[in-house]
């Protein structure tokens, strides 16, 4: 590497260092002075007018007074609602991430306006009556692209989230990584909207520039969990992560991707797809710019960088680390991070923004340590609060970064935005807030014990602050409750999501087990009977008994041992319909489920009566059903007769249409009867028993003629993109049949979001559903995002 590009980031990361070290000597004076007292607690007498109130005999039996006992994110906001209290909730919050992620003046008439406005935006979405049961789930996601007509790239975010997630390594939270990469990828999407207001552009000027913006988010959301989380984690060996952070380096040093080249350690797989997806991403946002902006982005993401190995490389057993040494690094990593993100997205220079975030960025950093400084203690991490928790006893010249908090926040309101009442209210109202967050999380007796170390050299302000955090109230923020919620639905989702896979695993096993048909003994060879178990004991998914299981049983009550015979009759059934389907008359197919199909093993004649057999065994197992109404296992057959026989209309259609281009809709409806109806199947028979009414059964077909198409979308793009390794079966079959497919209609990016909107609409329809088990939401998810 040339020596002189190296020389070049050394100084530029000193200049910058310089900078910090002259903003710390500025802080340190203040804090000595005791200064931020005598201007916090007079600006607390100011601020505490509108948050404690003393209580009256009305409001302690008013309703609107009382929180709601229920904790969670739509409970909360119809209480402040309710109350009155949700536009000053919102203008709060909204104005606190103008001025934190935007770096925006609260006393700009300007800003004022754009507060009021996404305030009413924000408002209006959350009252929205379909809005009520949203839980910023994938679908609302995808709708919301949808009014921009970016779901294109909306539909790629995801399925890119998805496999960066599923790499994740064990001792990495799933969940944080991609709360992390989604929040990101928001506060450029925030810089984005705001840069473009002023601009007149076309619809297709602000679709690409939207696409592009939320391309740059992700690409850059990247980061944090590949290269921050994953070196703090302390996964890799000591010698991988020095190579690692040797690559990163070499990259923000020179602007090129080295190659990967030769890795020692366990964990190669692991880095081999970090380095291609980084390089991906470096690559992608290095085309976005000209070079004087790449080179601007390249400083400040080496100064990131550089200044987080500083700090990672730090021991707490270390015991002689200056105050210098522990705050400069954090006041450089947090200004760098929010002064990327303007860069990123070729912003204008602001010279204000510059100055205010690299001001701001300490207050954030601080902040976050203090919420976290027990969880990064146990992990050994150096933080100012780890630091002088570990060595305040002996260490009498280290600043107490409690103080430095509030000698911050000070220089903030007084220095930075120069006594500003709005900015007062706003920072004040999010340090008292993170205090109450830090004593409920706590416990009182450890926050009080906390607080006893942390403030021994300012007793008289601390008594001030703990009533401020024990009588205020209206100091709580959007955001904090979005991220909890966030937090909250991506950790259900992914521990109800192994409990789905768990399940179909599970179930299949115990599936597996009762197909076996029994060979008549008075035969001497029962061919049929042979070459039905061979089609039966492949390795099927069995999702069509499993469904029926699960929902029979879990949203039925009805008992699966009493069904089993129903269980192989849906099974039985669908590997009829694949025998017939892998004919030579029909798709020609030499692999099924992972080995040859049956009339490669016996012959065509024999796989054609095996069908036919199977088709009638499933009669049979309907009519061996007991303890149900006869009434109803007669309609449970009239039902499975038609199906069959409409199932039977979708291949005629399907042979029919070889050769041919179909329209969309002829492609939905033939889909329909090849593959929906073996769905709809699967949910509508274990309802026949049950006796489930007749508007439940409607809303169950119309989820599975949805999840169907879905389904089938997705055989043709694993059909187009996928491997016979994987897959079990030769890919490309569909287009060397001349079979036309939703790819070949629609093309692969089209397909794809075809299925992504069946896949919207059945999610809508399992909300419609009066029985909500979280079952069918996560089979159709299951249905997308599998890879065979």
């Amino acid at each position: 590497m040339d020596k002189k590009v190296k020389d070049k980031k050394k100084e530029e990361y000193r200049s910058a260092e310089d900078k910090a070290a002259r903003y710390f000597e500025s802080l340190q004076k203040q804090l000595v002075d005791k200064a931020y007292v005598s201007r916090l607690t007079s600006d607390f007498q100011t601020w505490k007018i509108n948050h404690i109130h003393s209580p009256s005999i009305l409001s302690y039996f008013s309703r609107k007074k009382r929180k709601p006992r229920v904790k969670g994110y739509r409970p909360y906001i119809e209480w402040l609602n309710y109350a009155g209290k949700l536009d000053n909730y919102l203008h709060r919050s909204v104005s606190y991430l103008y001025m934190r992620d935007l770096g925006k003046t609260l006393f700009s008439p300007f800003t004022q306006e754009r507060v009021n406005e996404a305030v009413g935006k924000v408002k209006n979405y959350l009252l929205k009556k379909e809005t009520k049961e949203d839980n910023f789930s994938v679908s609302s996601i995808y709708k919301l692209a949808k009014k921009d007509a970016v779901e294109h790239t909306m539909i790629w975010v995801m399925e890119k989230l998805k496999r960066v997630t599923s790499h994740i390594p064990a001792g990495m939270s799933v969940e944080h990584a991609q709360r992390k990469i989604l929040k990101i990828l928001a506060g450029v999407l925030m810089h984005e909207l705001e840069e473009r207001r002023t601009m007149d552009l076309s619809d297709e000027e602000r679709q690409l520039r939207l696409e592009k913006a939320i391309k740059l988010g992700f690409y850059y959301g990247l980061t944090y969990p590949l290269i921050d989380d994953l070196l703090d984690a302390h996964i890799l060996s000591p010698e991988e992560e020095e190579r690692y952070s040797a690559l990163i380096r070499s990259t923000l040093e020179t602007g090129i991707v080295p190659h990967f080249g030769l890795w020692h350690g366990e964990n190669k797989e692991l880095i081999s797809f970090i380095h291609n997806e980084l390089k991906e991403a470096f690559e992608y946002m290095k085309k976005q710019h000209d070079n004087q902006t790449w080179e601007l982005f390249l400083n400040q993401s080496y100064i990131f960088f550089h200044s987080q190995e500083v700090d990672r490389k730090k021991k707490l057993t270390v015991s002689t680390y200056s105050n210098e040494e522990i705050y400069i690094p954090v006041i450089l990593k947090s200004s760098a991070s929010r002064q990327i993100v303007r860069s990123l997205i070729n912003a204008p220079e602001d010279e204000g923004y510059d100055q205010r975030t690299f001001y701001y960025g300490i207050y954030n950093q601080l902040a976050d340590d203090l919420a976290d400084m027990f969880e990064d203690k146990k992990d050994g991490a150096v933080t100012p609060y780890t630091y002088y928790l570990t060595y305040y006893q002996t260490r009498k010249d280290l600043l107490n970064p409690f103080e430095m908090y509030w000698t911050v926040i000070s220089y903030l309101i007084h220095d930075v935005y120069h006594s500003d009442l709005k900015t007062q209210e706003v920072l004040l109202d999010r340090a008292v807030n993170g205090l109450k967050r830090l004593k409920e999380k706590l416990g009182n007796e450890k926050y009080n014990d906390l607080m006893g170390i942390l403030t021994k050299d300012f007793p008289v302000f601390n008594r001030l602050l703990q009533q401020m955090v024990e009588k205020s109230d209206d100091v709580d923020f959007f955001d904090k409750l979005l991220r909890d919620h966030m937090i909250s639905i991506l950790k259900e989702n992914h521990r109800e999501q192994e409990a789905f896979s768990e399940m179909i695993q599970s179930s299949r096993g115990s599936i597996d087990n009762m197909l076996p048909i029994t060979e008549n003994a008075q035969l001497k060879k029962d061919i049929v009977t042979e070459a039905a178990n061979y089609s039966l004991t492949g390795n099927g998914k069995r999702l069509r008994p499993v469904i029926t299981s699960f929902i029979g049983e879990k949203e039925w009550g009805l008992d699966n041992a009493q069904i089993a015979p129903l269980l192989r009759s849906v099974e039985y059934m669908h590997t009829a319909s694949l025998i017939f389907d892998d004919l030579p008359s029909q798709d020609n197919a030499a692999m099924r489920r992972g080995r040859p199909t049956l009339h490669e093993v016996y012959d065509t004649a024999t796989a054609e009566l095996t069908g036919l057999f199977l088709t009638q065994k499933a009669i049979e197992e309907q009519a061996n059903l007991r303890g149900f109404d006869e009434s109803r296992i007669l309609q449970l057959i009239q039902y499975t007769t038609k199906a069959t026989a409409d199932m039977c209309k979708g291949q005629i259609m399907d042979l029919e249409s070889r050769g041919k281009k179909l329209s969309l809709q002829e492609l939905n409806t033939l889909c329909f009867y090849k593959t929906g109806i073996g769905f709809e199947a699967a949910l509508v028979m274990p309802a026949i028993l049950a006796g489930v009414p007749e508007e439940v059964k409607d809303l169950l077909k119309k989820y599975a003629y949805h999840a169907g198409i879905a389904f089938q979308i997705k055989d043709d793009l694993l059909d187009a993109e996928g491997s016979k390794e994987i897959l079990g079966k030769e890919s490309g079959m569909d287009k060397d049949n001349n079979t036309s497919t939703f790819v070949s209609v629609l093309g692969v990016e089209g397909a794809r979001k075809e299925m992504w909107e069946h896949y919207s609409l059945a999610l809508d329809i399992v909300d419609a559903i009066p029985k909500k088990t979280n079952f069918l939401r996560y089979l159709v998810d299951y249905m997308v995002n599998r890879n065979r």
